[in-house]
């Protein structure tokens, strides 16, 4: 059954600040999520999907994170793994595990991340076997299907491959216990003997990565964009609320109401400014997100270029946009407004704890080395 977005958004909404407290696994929004057609979105028509553009998908998750940045979180993490499946896998390996995933209404989960190499592969004579760890594997609690990275042998770069989290060799740690995001399952993974069949190896490391390849690297990297975006959007619609609805103007205003203080009006305008500004950067990248997905392996380095650039635009003005606006709702929101009940101070916890996921200090630098020498970015994990 599809159920309508606003009606999700508004369920998800009603219960954010008690599941933020508690934390753990929210199945039944997942749930949700699923049941209101939302895993179909990035799934190509010819396999059941919707094939909506990333401009779409990424304007759905920035609704999501607003009420909720963990589920926007997950959603967002399930779409960059079936694109892994598309940038990735061949037409067999597409059609097989993205028919199957609409067939069963699968949820995909994220242990493709390239900084941990605690993972190994081995072969054997049917395929691989993995043993070993990852962290930070996001959206694995209730997945039916994961991607992940691992080393195999001495090769310098990680082969790509997808398993099936069900398997009895997969154990997920009970160990994401931050101070924000509590709810995206970004547990440890642990795998022990796991077999993959050679037909789930979506890259092997002594194929060169083409351009289209680190294209994925480019839609990750915006995700994380759209959820910091999101986020302060949603920090922002609730200071809005309590402003009219509950804010007291300060004994030194002249103003009857909050809203009329100029001073509050004045801190709103540069909240909105952020917004309205991440908000555009963030769009442009996605059109040429869509267009580049769309070149496939006819994507040029320099056209794969000139996505990382926008992607990295944006997420700075994202980043900034978040953690600015979610400060800003206290000073509009006053002392009241730290009432625990409220859990105003989600909104900062969690795109504080987001935006520690790669320093943007690296971004500014290839930004800096683009307009001042031409380099391009280098196509490598978080550019």
């Amino acid at each position: 059954m599809d159920i309508p977005l606003d009606d999700i958004l508004a369920r998800l909404h009603a219960t954010a600040v008690e599941r933020d407290a508690r934390g753990g696994h929210a199945a039944a929004e997942k749930a949700l999520l699923r049941d209101a057609g939302l895993l179909r979105l990035s799934i190509p028509r010819a396999f059941g999907g919707e094939e909506r553009s990333w401009q779409e998908i990424y304007a759905i998750v920035r609704r999501v994170a607003a009420v909720d940045s963990a589920l926007g979180h997950v959603l967002a993490f399930h779409h960059l793994q079936v694109a892994t499946v598309l940038i990735y896998g061949d037409a067999e390996q597409a059609e097989r595990l993205l028919s199957h995933t609409i067939a069963h209404q699968c949820w995909w989960g994220n242990g493709m991340n390239p900084r941990d190499r605690r993972l190994a592969a081995r072969r054997t004579g049917d395929g691989l076997l993995l043993n070993g760890i990852k962290s930070f594997c996001s959206g694995t609690v209730g997945s039916h299907f994961m991607t992940l990275s691992a080393v195999l042998g001495d090769a310098p770069r990680p082969l790509l491959a997808v398993v099936s989290t069900a398997h009895p060799g997969v154990r997920i740690q009970d160990d994401w216990a931050p101070i924000g995001q509590r709810q995206t399952d970004s547990n440890s993974v642990v795998f022990e003997q796991v077999p993959v069949a050679e037909g789930n190896v979506l890259l092997w490391p002594e194929r060169e990565p083409t351009p289209f390849h680190t294209l994925r690297n480019c839609l990750a990297q915006l995700v994380l964009s759209n959820l910091y975006l999101g986020i302060a959007e949603g920090a922002f619609a609730e200071a809005r609320h309590y402003a009219h609805t509950q804010a007291q103007p300060w004994l030194a205003s002249d103003a009857a109401h909050a809203v009329d203080d100029l001073f509050t009006q004045n801190r709103f305008g540069e909240m909105h400014v952020h917004i309205v500004g991440a908000r555009a950067l963030a769009e442009r990248a996605a059109e040429l997100v869509d267009r580049a997905f769309s070149l496939g392996q006819a994507l040029t380095a320099a056209e794969r270029a000139d996505v990382a650039v926008a992607v990295a635009e944006s997420k700075i003005l994202a980043h900034r946009a978040g953690l600015f606006v979610s400060q800003e709702l206290f000073d509009v929101t006053g002392a009241r407004g730290t009432k625990a009940s409220l859990g105003f101070d989600r909104f900062w916890r969690n795109v504080r704890t987001h935006t520690l996921h790669d320093p943007i200090d690296y971004k500014l630098n290839m930004l800096g080395r683009w307009t001042l020498k031409g380099d391009l970015p280098n196509p490598q994990l978080y550019a």
